[in-house]
């Protein structure tokens, strides 16, 4: 294997590779679930949270198999049923009684809420599936989502996920080598979905909900994944959207994506070009984000 091999924010080394082969040949009867379990077990290879990263390792594995470096077992059964998609009803939830008051009228009553319960991911499922221009997609890694009520009806979903893992405005703001961005990455959380429901027509309640969700982000992300956070970055569509709440929120605008997805790390896709906007939770981020722990 020539060069560097980084995968999941994971360096693979030629003696990776051998274990990895080894525990394929001694124990690949036993599946690939297996294997990756094993694997984390091996590497200590964890979450913030202390759980071990199967998921990540799996998608590692097979990744290394695209590239022909290793050959996985058979799968003992699908992952998922031919033919599964994530289900999102379309059939009317609630009334779709327009809300136009004032902010100043509502805001005493407005709750927003971190989601917990299956019922609550259900909601957002079918809100962001039928309403959201992007439409709904199986969340990967660490994820936070939150419903916003009105007198217990929804009026908004929010969701902050994986960070972009190369983006050249946010590395040139922050002041980041790839080496240090590949170790800090995980302080960066992504707003990948925000959607008032169409049926709502309160005029700054956007930018309102942006900041209530950004002030409680930090101790939620700490409580469910035992990790800090420092930045929060999301990307708007620069031919649909001005990100006029995210101004309105005291976000900064630092730049323009190149048209590539956030995962494109081989210059393969072409994607609408989007303006990239950043906030941070911390007074000293940078700081934060330039530490290396390899001091």
């Amino acid at each position: 294997m020539d060069g560097q091999l980084i995968i999941r924010r994971r360096a693979i080394s030629a003696q990776d590779l051998t274990l990895i082969r080894g525990l394929i040949e001694q124990e690949g009867v036993r599946g690939r679930t297996y294997i990756s379990k094993r694997l984390c077990e091996i590497w200590d290879w964890r979450q913030a949270n202390g759980r071990f990263r199967e998921i990540a390792c799996r998608e590692l594995l097979r990744r290394l198999q695209a590239k022909g470096l290793i050959e996985l077992p058979p799968m003992l059964r699908p992952a998922r049923r031919p033919g599964y998609r994530n289900r999102v009803r379309t059939a009317d939830l609630l009334d779709r009684v327009a809300l136009t008051q004032s902010l100043s009228e509502l805001r005493e009553q407005i709750e927003v809420t971190l989601i917990r319960s299956p019922e609550q991911f259900q909601l957002f499922k079918d809100f962001i599936g039928n309403c959201h221009y992007l439409g709904y997609q199986q969340p990967t890694g660490a994820q936070l989502k939150y419903l916003a009520h009105y007198q217990n009806q929804p009026i908004a979903c929010l969701s902050f996920g994986p960070a972009a893992y190369k983006v050249a405005a946010r590395d040139q703001f922050i002041g980041w080598s790839p080496a240090l961005r590949q170790e800090r990455l995980p302080w960066v959380v992504n707003n990948d979905r925000f959607l008032i429901l169409p049926w709502v027509k309160v005029p700054n309640l956007a930018s309102f909900l942006l900041s209530r969700c950004v002030r409680r982000l930090r101790s939620d992300w700490q409580r469910i994944y035992n990790h800090d956070l420092a930045l929060v970055e999301t990307f708007v569509e620069a031919a649909r959207f001005k990100g006029s709440c995210y101004a309105a929120a005291n976000w900064i605008c630092v730049g323009q994506s190149r048209g590539r997805g956030r995962n494109d790390r081989f210059k393969q896709q072409a994607l609408p070009v989007k303006t990239l906007w950043l906030y941070p939770l911390r007074k000293d981020f940078r700081d934060i984000l330039r530490a290396s722990t390899d001091r």
